[in-house]
């Protein structure tokens, strides 16, 4: 019997694989996947709605490009691009 290759080995990174919110164009939508603050920022950002599985909205950039508001569940928050690099994303759609 002939060998078969097997497909189902990745041969590059899965998409959204290292993306955080700070990657996020105006108009983005994208889902958390982690927080990567382990610190009273991390969690600050846990209370505001910011947990796995949360769909985030990129709304607009300031003028100068920091900081970002973004849609988080009803609420519209601002954060700074290093703030939002230490948060993980999977992008959705387009």
């Amino acid at each position: 019997m002939p060998k078969q290759k097997n497909n189902h080995i990745p041969t590059k990174k899965p998409p959204g694989a290292g993306f955080t919110l700070a990657d996020l164009s105006p108009g983005q939508q994208a889902m958390v996947v982690q927080v990567n603050d382990p610190g009273p920022a991390g969690r600050r950002l846990l209370d505001l709605g910011l947990v796995p599985g949360t769909r985030v909205a990129s709304l607009r950039r300031s003028p100068l490009g920091d900081p970002t508001a973004y849609a988080i569940r009803g609420a519209v928050i601002a954060l700074r691009r290093d703030t939002a690099r230490q948060i993980a994303i999977w992008p959705l759609g387009p």
